[in-house]
């Protein structure tokens, strides 16, 4: 693990001005062109494109996505949900990780310290379907010994974009 954390940290070392410029204007608009980025990262195009090529090449870049507007697609629910599993065997932990892959309204799972094993970021329709989505797929699932759940009232902030030094 240390290898990959190094190795992280030497790609970050690597990257110029130019390069930082140029990742945060993909955050920001993924959809710019080429001469867009170029212009706005103070270089021609052909560099700009060699550039955003390498960083995709190297993992920097993974893909390129749309923002969709949750309430505009008819979602009006969204919650963390705090799951603590029944044990921590390996059939246990593939069980759920294969539920939450094959569940759309599981937006994020990540595994957390705690008194909890995983938080979970679900979007429903409405609470009664969040409920459902609790009570007769999540919990019937078998390996769930609690959940938490924490509506989320108003949301302040919400950005994919990644702090680059």
């Amino acid at each position: 693990m240390k290898w990959l954390f190094r190795g992280i940290l030497n790609l970050m070392e690597t990257l110029d001005d130019f390069d930082k410029r140029l990742l945060r204007l993909l955050q920001h608009d993924a959809r710019l062109s080429t001469q867009d980025l170029a212009d706005r990262a103070g270089l021609s195009t052909s560099p700009a494109w060699r550039r955003v090529k390498r960083l995709g090449q190297d993992g920097l870049i993974r893909t390129h996505v749309a923002m969709l507007d949750p309430r505009k697609l008819g979602l009006h629910a969204v919650a963390y949900v705090h799951v603590s599993l029944l044990d921590h065997a390996e059939a246990t932990i593939g069980r759920f990780d294969a539920f939450v892959q094959a569940h759309d309204q599981v937006v994020e799972c990540a595994s957390i310290t705690g008194s909890n094993d995983y938080v979970l970021k679900v979007f429903a329709k409405d609470p009664e379907d969040l409920e459902f989505f609790i009570m007769r797929q999540l919990l019937a699932l078998g390996v769930v010994r609690s959940s938490t759940t924490n509506f989320v009232l108003r949301q302040t902030k919400y950005t994919t974009e990644l702090p680059i030094g």
